[in-house]
């Protein structure tokens, strides 16, 4: 029995301390580490498509909003809005939305004739991304809602 233990004892390596080392060869720890290359590689790309589809999800949802406002206003004050900023004021909005592909408050603001004046008064008829890329479907951010949009016009 003392002859195996022995032969365990001579095959072990051994620190001063007198305990066995341990550890990964470099062989071990390169296919570990290109694994975690691999599921990274295909982490990313899909991160990245739920970042831009929940993008283009808030910036419907803005555009949705900021149309129905539009539309409030112009029932209640029996006029449109000038701008978004006279929304804001009247409370209609509780702030100016953020436009998520472009991180800024900034819109472009579509005004024309005032169906209910009849003095030929312009005001704010519709609102625009100011962001011209495209999303994921090859629709222009600044066409959401229009009549060219056809996957708004069915949410």
């Amino acid at each position: 029995m003392t002859g195996s233990l022995a032969k365990g004892r001579t095959r072990e390596r051994r620190n001063g301390r007198g305990a066995a080392q341990g550890g990964f060869s470099l062989l071990e720890l390169m296919i570990a580490m290109f694994i975690i290359i691999i599921l990274i590689s295909v982490a990313i790309p899909t991160y990245q498509r739920s970042i831009q589809h929940a993008e283009e999800t808030v910036l419907k949802e803005n555009l949705w909003q900021m149309r129905r406002a539009i539309d409030q206003y112009s029932t209640d004050k029996g006029k449109l809005p000038k701008s978004i900023d006279d929304l804001v004021e009247s409370k209609y909005l509780k702030e100016r939305p953020i436009d998520p592909t472009t991180q800024k408050t900034e819109w472009k603001e579509v005004t024309g004739p005032d169906p209910n004046l009849t003095e030929g008064e312009e005001g704010l008829v519709d609102v625009r991304s100011a962001n011209d890329g495209v999303d994921s479907e090859g629709v222009r951010y600044s066409d959401y809602g229009s009549t060219s949009d056809s996957s708004s016009s069915s949410n």
